[in-house]
């Protein structure tokens, strides 16, 4: 038998919201039985015992709100770890891949050299050194998860012709936030700059990770079309996008995870570029 997937997050949604009608439905009942008084029960003690069961359901219904935001909670933080396995699955084949064609381009290149073809062998070494050099400068975080997820996105952005810079000042070291919550701030963050240059003749694409004496600094910026100034105070709202029907989560749950460490977004967009900057305070001044 075909197993169903359960939404977890879905699932806690309506539970809240079934448990707070019936919080509601319990009240008024408590309200209406004192309101009633001795016209409706034969007295006190038949009151008290409508009104102690109103509280047990309502004692009951809080409790089962609090599970549902737990529940809620776990899925999002499931999502989120599924995320960075498959991102450090995917760093892990291109590492695999890239020492199986080692070998390989050694050989070329000491082929090339005994044919005396040096100016052949120079710019193949130059192309291998170029690879080499991207998969590198997104080793240079202490967090696997996030070295991860850069990694395959400067692949993808190779593949869809991309020109990308990534910049890697700092290690990060101490970052007070969750790997995986740091992989969905910046992979949103990523995937909403490659949406916007779609269609884009010669896009760039630009990436920092630093820090300041006070901050954990970030950046993800694309030389795509302005955003309307319309649409820049709302843009970390839930719903709203400038890609489409059917988007706009992303931006509100980078929002929601910055916020969740005492961090900020800063975003600014004009013809020239789009930057949407993040600062996420250190565990001293956090505390």
């Amino acid at each position: 038998m075909r197993r169903r997937h359960i939404d977890l997050e879905k699932t806690a949604v309506y539970a809240i919201a079934v448990n707070a009608l019936q919080i509601a439905a319990a009240v008024a009942v408590a309200v209406l039985a004192l309101a009633v008084g001795d016209r409706a029960f034969s007295g006190q003690l038949e009151q008290a015992a409508l009104s102690g069961m109103a509280l047990v359901v309502v004692w009951g219904a809080v409790l089962d709100i609090r599970d549902a935001y737990v529940a809620r909670r776990v899925s999002r933080q499931s999502d989120m770890l599924e995320d960075a396995l498959k991102r450090v699955n995917d760093l892990n084949v291109t590492l695999r891949a890239q020492r199986h064609d080692f070998m390989n381009h050694l050989q070329v290149v000491f082929g090339l050299l005994d044919m005396g073809d040096g100016e052949e062998a120079r710019q193949y070494i130059e192309r291998v050194y170029g690879d080499i050099q991207r998969v590198g400068q997104a080793l240079r975080t202490s967090i696997p998860a996030v070295n991860a997820l850069l990694a395959a996105k400067l692949n993808e952005c190779q593949a869809r012709h991309i020109e990308t810079a990534l910049t890697t000042q700092s290690a990060w070291n101490g970052v007070p936030v969750a790997d995986w919550e740091l992989c969905r701030v910046l992979g949103n963050l990523i995937d909403n700059a490659l949406d916007a240059l779609k269609g884009k003749s010669g896009p760039h694409l630009t990436l920092f990770i630093g820090e300041t004496l006070r901050d954990y600094t970030f950046y993800v910026e694309n030389d795509g079309p302005a955003i309307d100034r319309a649409f820049i105070g709302a843009l970390f709202e839930p719903s709203v996008t400038t890609h489409g029907e059917g988007r706009g989560m992303g931006l509100s749950i980078v929002k929601e995870i910055m916020a969740s460490y005492g961090g900020r977004m800063e975003v600014t967009s004009d013809d020239s570029a789009t930057r949407f900057s993040g600062f996420i305070p250190k565990a001293q001044q956090a505390n």
